[in-house]
């Protein structure tokens, strides 16, 4: 800890946002790790269950099994059963507005993620500009008399650049690595929205047919006397 605070103000004032990029962008991968796992987006054995229930048309079991809605997979089963019978195209709209308001929720916080791991080299970058000025600004008032003033200043720029890198590198990689699982998660969302639809949506009808009627007959003419 003594090492950390000393390579804090060694760095200077830059050095302050870097950690809090850093202790932010450790928060946001713990917290998407926890929840994009898949027993809390969609487990597998609910989905097994409730596609047995729905081939038996079990579906207040189903609904039982859904009812606390605590993953996505439970709330995208919820609103499927409220559509019940309902026409294909209303089904499919109402799903995939679910399935976008899902995928959002998957993807909150990766966003600004993304933000840290690339203001983090950005902010090593004016440490290093700021501390390069304030060696050459001490080099100004001293003279070359003191090569101890500018090597200070030059390892403040350094720090602050090492620093900016060791907080963008993981959370880039980080970053990429939890938007591909959220798109995994996603397609296994939009395969069981697909499911639901042809387990619960009513048959499209068919189109209506026009008949051409039949020509009538001529009436026979009466007979004359």
């Amino acid at each position: 800890m003594g090492v950390l605070l000393d390579l804090i103000q060694r760095g200077g004032w830059v050095m302050y946002p870097i950690l809090c990029c850093s202790l932010a962008a450790l928060a946001i991968i713990m917290e998407r790790i926890w929840s994009l796992r898949r027993a809390k987006v969609a487990p597998s054995s609910l989905i097994y269950s409730v596609n047995d229930l729905l081939a038996k048309r079990q579906y207040n079991e189903a609904a039982f099994l859904c009812q606390e809605g605590q993953t996505a997979a439970e709330r995208l089963i919820r609103q499927a059963l409220k559509m019940v019978g309902y026409s294909r195209a209303m089904f499919k709209d109402v799903m995939e507005e679910t399935g976008r308001r899902e995928a959002n929720f998957l993807g909150s916080h990766l966003e600004l993620l993304g933000v840290i791991a690339a203001v983090s080299p950005l902010l090593g970058l004016l440490g290093t500009v700021s501390g390069m000025i304030s060696a050459f600004g001490a080099v100004a008032q001293a003279g070359l008399g003191n090569p101890g003033l500018l090597a200070g200043g030059i390892g403040q720029a350094l720090l602050t650049t090492a620093a900016g890198l060791v907080v963008a590198i993981p959370a880039m990689v980080i970053h990429r690595l939890l938007l591909n699982r959220v798109e995994v998660l996603t397609g296994d969302l939009e395969d069981l929205g697909a499911d639901l639809l042809e387990a619960l949506a009513a048959p499209d009808s068919p189109p209506a047919q026009v008949v051409a009627a039949a020509p009538l007959s001529r009436a026979p003419r009466p007979v004359s006397s």
